[in-house]
């Protein structure tokens, strides 16, 4: 059961901020805990912004969520990534993409998605045995279950790792499913509407072929799992728990 100070944290944290306040189409917008980790969990890649010297970048980088704090994975090389970790503000993204939206007006046309949108100030992981577990749990949001089979991070190659934290506490989650709203006077055109489903399904796995004999392709390498919407339905599933999402 979690500390009186930790449900005071979580429920403070839901409301939302001037900069995580939908203005637009707020019925799509939620900011449920459970439904932005839906999100996140789902996601293999964020967009972290921020504002250095007075340009402002976007960078595209791996992540994972351990339980309320995002963890960025960079190089200790990469200049931008220790910019982070000296504690500028930033805003992080993550946009699942479930379907097209074909209306019978070109006005109307969408998209069906699920995004996620964090602000905050993240932290350097110099502790060595978080940076080790931020980076097996890495490891096992982008492959579930790979990190039993392979050699962990080395001291030298945890050194060359630069982890950030980024505390989940200011935030917001947004949604759109269902078909194409399209005008009164448009439904009776002779015109093909609907959602054209979209999702990341993995090929067949390609085996490197300096392999020793007899290692065999994992069962995680076979099953690999489909993420994003399933075929005919224009979504994953049911929208994530604290979202109503109507089209539009």
């Amino acid at each position: 059961m979690p500390e009186p100070a930790e449900e005071s944290r979580v429920a403070e944290s839901r409301v939302p901020t001037d900069r995580t306040t939908l203005r637009r189409k707020k019925e799509r917008g939620t900011y449920d805990r459970a439904a932005l980790y839906a999100v996140l969990d789902e996601g293999l890649l964020c967009h972290a912004g921020f504002c250095v010297d007075g340009s402002t970048f976007v960078m595209p980088m791996t992540y994972v969520r351990i339980d309320d704090t995002l963890y960025l994975h960079g190089a200790t090389a990469n200049r931008m990534v220790r910019v982070l970790a000296d504690g500028v503000e930033v805003c992080v993204t993550v946009t699942l993409l479930d379907a097209l939206v074909l209306a019978r007006s070109a006005f109307h046309h969408s998209m069906n998605y699920r995004s996620a949108m964090l602000f905050g100030t993240a932290r350097r992981v110099v502790d060595d045995d978080e940076k080790q577990r931020a980076s097996i749990a890495l490891l096992d949001h982008i492959v579930p279950g790979r990190s039993a089979d392979v050699r962990g991070p080395s001291p030298e190659e945890l050194r060359a790792v630069l982890m950030i934290g980024l505390p989940i506490t200011e935030w917001s989650a947004k949604v759109r499913t269902g078909g194409p709203i399209d005008e009164p006077e448009d439904m009776g055109e002779p015109i093909w509407a609907g959602q054209i489903p979209v999702s990341i399904v993995p090929g067949a796995a390609v085996a490197e072929g300096d392999l020793p004999p007899g290692v065999e392709e994992p069962s995680y390498v076979r099953a690999y799992p489909v993420r994003g919407a399933r075929p005919g339905t224009g979504t994953s599933g049911t929208s994530p728990p604290g979202m109503t999402a109507p089209g539009g």
